[in-house]
């Protein structure tokens, strides 16, 4: 089945972004609802990843409001399990929540996602915990395919008072999708741009008059 101009994942998968950030430094508590080419943050993730999934969650603070996000129906919201314990516990909130086998997993202010990337690391992922982008070795955790296999090692994390995602990657089976492979897809990187700044939601509106 084809869906949004690719085929429809034939894997058991659902679709995890995470929107729970506090926008500091953006200085504005909904960062997730911020415009960016006449569509919000979040509405230009999840029309990327929807064709992927129809389980879509979309894992928030308690308390935080995404009452303005109107995208039609297909997805869920769900609040951290610990607010304001960072990324580990929403990704724990999400895997929590996901009825399926493999969760792909992105952050709400990644405004350029490339669906042939996805796909690729989608592929992959079988026989693995965890598919995840390393550049220059940087990883991009929020850019990430995650089994229900992370679960368990995750819940552990955060009850040790944990807060980081990087210790997880010591704890299940891992396969980094290097430079050479992504450059095959996005040479220029742009999935992994997020927006955190105001100078970077400058940035973004203006790479977006291009990329239409």
């Amino acid at each position: 089945m084809r869906l949004g101009g690719i085929e429809k994942c034939t894997l058991d998968i659902a679709c995890i972004v995470l929107a729970g950030g506090k926008g500091l430094r953006l200085g504005r508590r909904e960062k997730a609802l911020e415009t960016v080419d006449s569509k919000s943050l979040l509405q230009r993730v999840v029309s990327q990843i929807s064709p992927f999934s129809d389980d879509i969650i979309i894992v928030t603070a308690r308390g935080k409001s995404l009452s303005r996000f109107d995208s039609g129906s297909g997805f869920r919201i769900v609040a951290d399990a610990y607010p304001g314990r960072g990324a580990l516990v929403g990704l724990g909130t999400g895997l929590a929540a996901s009825n399926s086998w493999y969760n792909l997993v992105v952050a709400c202010d990644m405004p350029f996602l490339n669906q042939a990337l996805l796909r690729y690391m989608l592929e992959l992922s079988a026989g693995f915990d965890l598919v995840v982008p390393r550049v220059g070795g940087l990883v991009e955790p929020l850019h990430a395919v995650y089994s229900k296999n992370c679960l368990a090692p995750v819940e552990g994390l955060l009850e040790r008072g944990e807060r980081r995602l990087s210790p997880l990657f010591g704890l299940v089976k891992v396969r980094y999708v290097e430079a050479e492979e992504i450059d095959r897809f996005d040479p220029e990187h742009l999935s992994f741009f997020n927006v955190n700044t105001e100078a970077d939601l400058e940035r973004a509106k203006q790479l977006a008059k291009g990329i239409k």
